[in-house]
């Protein structure tokens, strides 16, 4: 079995600035109070697969291939602060995507739906597009949560930049316990101009 998701990869003017944030919430914040993505594996979950028989992947693999081809190259812009589920009771700390055209939510629609046909239930949330920085420990004390949504509310950190979404990749998450690896398993270029 394969622990999959489809993703959007990140360029590395984003993952640096990514890391800058990071460490300015890491300083910011209770000490230890927030588990932190490795800024390296940082990237827009397009949908979660979970743990797949490593002989669906080639089918997976046909799926997003044709998804690919049906989606042209976009851009989406990324900076700002949320959290899930509310800043009252942050579990996960996140930078915000924004993209007004649609095309994110198209691209994101046609994968949910296309891979719906090799039994990949679709999710029950609407799709909610972030870049996860980390989790906030279940251990912490209350004033420390509250401290975090109140950092949060504030929206202290500005605007990043734009990425150029050129492709949609089939990522492996290995689960260790310094955290989760992320490795490539495919890449499917998006239908060129």
């Amino acid at each position: 079995m394969i622990r999959t998701f489809v993703a959007i990869e990140l360029d590395e003017e984003a993952l640096d600035w990514l890391k800058e944030v990071q460490e300015r919430l890491k300083a910011e914040l209770p000490q230890g109070a927030i588990r932190w993505v490795d800024p390296k594996g940082i990237h827009l979950t397009l949908k979660f697969l979970g743990e797949i028989p490593g002989g669906k992947v080639r089918a997976v693999e046909e799926v997003l291939r044709e998804v690919s081809l049906r989606h042209r190259p976009f851009h989406f812009a990324y900076g700002g602060l949320g959290c899930f589920p509310s800043p009252s009771h942050p579990n996960v700390v996140w930078v915000g995507v924004e993209e007004r055209t649609g095309a994110l939510q198209a691209l994101q629609q046609d994968v949910e739906r296309s891979l719906s046909k090799l039994g990949f239930r679709p999710e029950d949330r609407p799709f909610s597009p972030h870049l996860t920085l980390g989790r906030v420990n279940r251990g912490i004390s209350s004033a420390e949560r509250k401290r975090i949504g109140e950092y949060i509310k504030a929206g202290k950190i500005g605007s990043g930049g734009r990425v150029l979404v050129e492709a949609i990749s089939l990522m492996k998450s290995d689960l260790l316990p310094s955290g989760a690896v992320y490795t490539r398993l495919a890449l499917f270029p998006l239908k060129s101009v």
